[in-house]
């Protein structure tokens, strides 16, 4: 990160820039800043603190106008609790924190992100994927993802390499795929040419008429697709879902009461 001189140590044979010293009026995003090891934090929180640093093997100061970007998937604030990071270097990274829920709990956007890398990984590959079946699109939606975007790139990579005629194929396994979505079997009866927009509003309708139109607690149809109450009716919103208004005669008093469930 701060670079080093010429002889430094053995093998040092010219001096090298650092990342910092590159970085300098710009932007340096470090990755996986929790694994930083404590040797090296109290030199990284004086080019924070101080935005000053000495090369390796050097006396000199240099003077650097660098905004950092830090990313990690580690909890620092437990770490600072168990003696594994220093707790004012902590504060310094935590200027302006951003939190980004799990994938599992923003699946409206695993559509785009599958469709992202199937188009990345066909240019790649030379190969050329015209059609995701509702099916495969549903058991990437449903899968709980403990990896993350990571996991999911990773899944639609094998897609694509076992992919034929266009079609990308579902990597899951067939029994985790209908043990994760409880309603596959009504997806299958889709007809191919739907899209997955179209399916996954079909299942979404289908389940709220199941379920009475009601979207959340234990009976609602939230439950039932194994979403969260607001991520339903977001999906809700993006599709155009509403509960139909009620026919003349219609028991008014058992859809107020179903209003109050929603």
């Amino acid at each position: 990160m701060f670079g080093h001189e010429k002889g430094a140590f053995t093998g040092a044979i010219a001096q090298k820039i650092g990342r910092f010293e590159m970085a300098d009026k710009g932007t340096l995003f470090l990755d996986e800043v929790g694994d930083i090891p404590p040797a090296l934090q109290p030199k990284l929180l004086r080019v924070l603190q101080e935005q000053e640093f000495e090369r390796f093997g050097s006396g000199r100061t240099h003077k650097v106008d660098v905004r950092l970007v830090a990313a990690t998937n580690r909890d620092l604030l437990k770490m600072v609790g168990r003696g594994q990071f220093r707790s004012d270097l902590y504060y310094r990274l935590n200027v302006f924190p951003i939190l980004l829920p799990a994938l599992r709990e923003r699946r409206e956007d695993i559509p785009a992100l599958v469709k992202h890398f199937v188009n990345l990984f066909s240019r790649r590959m030379g190969k050329q994927v015209d059609c995701i079946p509702p099916e495969t699109m549903a058991a990437f939606e449903w899968y709980s993802w403990p990896g993350n975007i990571r996991e999911l790139q990773n899944f639609v990579e094998r897609a694509v390499i076992l992919s034929r005629d266009g079609v990308l194929q579902n990597p899951l396994h067939k029994s985790q795929t209908e043990l994760m979505i409880p309603n596959l079997h009504r997806t299958r009866t889709l007809h191919s040419s739907l899209t997955s927009e179209d399916s996954d509003r079909a299942l979404i309708v289908e389940t709220l008429e199941q379920a009475g139109w009601i979207v959340g607690g234990p009976r609602g149809a939230a439950g039932k697709l194994g979403l969260k109450q607001t991520t339903l009716l977001a999906k809700m919103k993006r599709s155009g879902i509403s509960r139909p208004i009620p026919e003349e005669g219609t028991d008014l008093s058992v859809m107020e009461r179903r209003d109050a469930q929603i």
